[in-house]
């Protein structure tokens, strides 16, 4: 009795469950790709902000007029490919007439201080195109933000929103945006480094629930010619 539940549980309710979750997973992966690579289309406005994005959002390409904020800048600390540093996420009041926190990409501890990147600080009307995000709450791994002591370790939209003061001007999207990687005058912020990946396991774990299961009617037929 004990091996036919166990057969029902790891077959149906494990193996099964992992099939259909490796096609959702694919369906996702195929979804987020087509995203990535579609014709930017114009960033989603106040009009939108009442209702929270979701992961439908994330990673769609979209486009942005305006001009940044720079004295309003926050450093954002990362790993990167490039090794570890900072993002710098600066307010980008758009044309429209709201703000969008933009990732404008990576910057190395030794260029912290905009002065030491003056090329890459672009000042007026300005034209971008990256990635929509969605907000990174609280902090990142066993640290949490300390916008007091200006330490962040996460993007998260409503805080640096608070922090900087930006709510007190204009709307502010409830997203951010990673810059793409378009040429940046002195090489720094460098842009473009978004890494879009999802795990997938799900068709190794589909096929060890199944192994199971198939252990589990070897031991029953072990158990039943005993029995004869």
């Amino acid at each position: 009795m004990f091996l036919c539940v166990a057969f029902a549980v790891l077959f149906s309710g494990l193996g099964v469950w992992q099939v259909e979750r490796l096609f959702w997973k694919l369906d996702l992966i195929a979804r987020v790709d087509a995203r990535i690579h579609a014709e930017p289309i114009p960033a989603p406005g106040p009009q939108s902000f009442t209702a929270p994005p979701t992961g439908e959002s994330e990673y769609r390409r979209v486009e942005l007029d305006g001009q940044f904020l720079n004295d309003r800048e926050t450093l954002v600390q990362a790993v990167t490919e490039q090794g570890g540093g900072f993002w710098v996420v600066t307010p980008f009041i758009t044309n429209r007439g709201f703000v969008v926190l933009v990732n404008r990409g990576f910057v190395p501890p030794e260029r912290r201080a905009p002065d030491s990147r003056a090329d890459g600080q672009i000042e007026g009307p300005t034209r971008l195109i990256g990635l929509m995000r969605l907000t990174e709450p609280g902090g990142g791994f066993l640290r949490e933000n300390d916008p007091a002591a200006d330490r962040w370790y996460s993007r998260d939209v409503a805080a640096i929103t608070e922090a900087r003061g930006l709510d007190k001007l204009v709307a502010v999207a409830p997203y951010f945006v990673d810059a793409d990687a378009a040429p940046m005058a002195g090489g720094f912020p460098v842009g473009g480094l978004t890494v879009v990946g999802f795990s997938n396991n799900h068709l190794i774990y589909a096929l060890t629930w199944f192994a199971l299961a198939a252990l589990c009617i070897g031991g029953f037929v072990v158990v039943w010619r005993r029995r004869v």
